[in-house]
């Protein structure tokens, strides 16, 4: 509450919202949430669970080469950490569930955040996707829907991909070419870094980068690439289940760069839970399709509610029934680091 970033993402996440919703009648909103057929979210988070399992099953064939953890106990984790970022800034639930799992499973924190943060770039790639194979659809919209008329998404789509297949591209080619990046790595080490720190820095960044083994083999960084997409299409999948509980229908590709573009939205700073930045995207590009604005935010704001009570509840659940030691996980993080 005392550090600034966190008033500034509350501010962003209120000028996302104001902007989006100004002019809104609030009747007609009441009504489209009254009258909406809420049995249709049931079969939309039952997809969004199968698709955290896959998500499971991607962190378990990436943390192979350190141990194998199966599916199954990583489930927790990884629910655990959703209900980290969920209620935390800054995206904080990726070291939660990096010391979640150094806590349960022995793995280091610095090797499993390796392989947290390449799961977050292959997502960035899948999400460019959805948004490159849809911009000719993107171009045909409306101009007059708040914010997806005013910025332009092919620039942002385009200086993205740069971003994130350039990150990608660094990670394949130090796990393809260990010792050349080790070598740079103490290289780097040796001459930018105090004596002081020195030997802490070697030891956290050398175990980061065994965390990079599972992008050592090119079929197995198409087998990671390929689970993205199945991921990230089936929490598409739950978009258009909770579209059936609204008075209105758009393509399965029209969710698909939904999704894409409200994701890549929320890597901006927020308020917890992404309030703002999943919602204002979501909003106006439905409107863009000619959706009102009500019926566009009704659904989209059930459609972020349904995505985070019941992912964050049971992630509190998995986690209370195993606590995180604080003080010994913190103590770790710093000799790691």
């Amino acid at each position: 509450m005392k550090r600034w970033q966190f008033w500034v993402g509350i501010l962003i996440s209120a000028a996302f919202l104001y902007f989006t919703l100004r002019g809104m009648h609030l009747g007609d909103f009441w009504q489209t949430i009254k009258t909406a057929k809420y049995w249709w979210l049931i079969p939309g988070v039952a997809v969004y669970f199968i698709g955290v399992w896959v998500r499971s099953w991607r962190w378990h064939y990436m943390l192979r080469p350190l141990k194998k953890i199966s599916t199954r106990k990583m489930f927790p984790i990884v629910c655990i950490g959703y209900m980290g970022n969920n209620i935390y800034p800054a995206r904080a639930g990726e070291l939660l569930r990096a010391a979640v799992l150094k806590q349960r499973e022995g793995v280091p924190i610095s090797a499993s955040l390796a392989t947290v943060i390449v799961e977050r770039i292959f997502d960035g790639v899948v999400m460019l996707a959805f948004v490159f194979l849809n911009l000719p659809e993107l171009a045909r919209l409306t101009q007059n829907s708040g914010v997806v008329g005013t910025m332009n998404i092919r620039d942002v789509a385009i200086i993205g991909a740069a971003v994130f297949i350039g990150a990608l591209l660094v990670f394949l080619l130090a796990a393809m070419f260990p010792r050349v990046t080790e070598g740079i790595v103490n290289w780097v080490i040796d001459h930018l870094v105090p004596t002081r720190g020195r030997e802490q820095v070697r030891g956290f960044s050398l175990r980061f980068l065994t965390g990079l083994e599972s992008l050592r083999s090119p079929v197995e960084a198409l087998m990671i690439f390929l689970t993205t997409v199945l991921i990230w299409l089936l929490e598409t999948a739950k978009y258009w289940f909770v579209m059936h509980a609204f008075p209105f229908e758009v393509s399965f590709f029209a969710l698909m760069l939904m999704n894409g573009i409200v994701n890549l939205t929320t890597t901006l700073p927020s308020a917890p839970g992404y309030v703002g930045t999943f919602d204002a995207p979501g909003i106006a590009l439905l409107m863009a399709y000619h959706v009102p604005q009500a019926v566009a935010a009704g659904y989209t704001l059930v459609l972020h509610a349904a995505l985070w009570f019941p992912i964050t509840l049971l992630g509190a659940y998995y986690y209370l029934r195993q606590p995180l030691r604080w003080g010994k996980q913190m103590e770790t993080l710093r000799n790691e680091g």
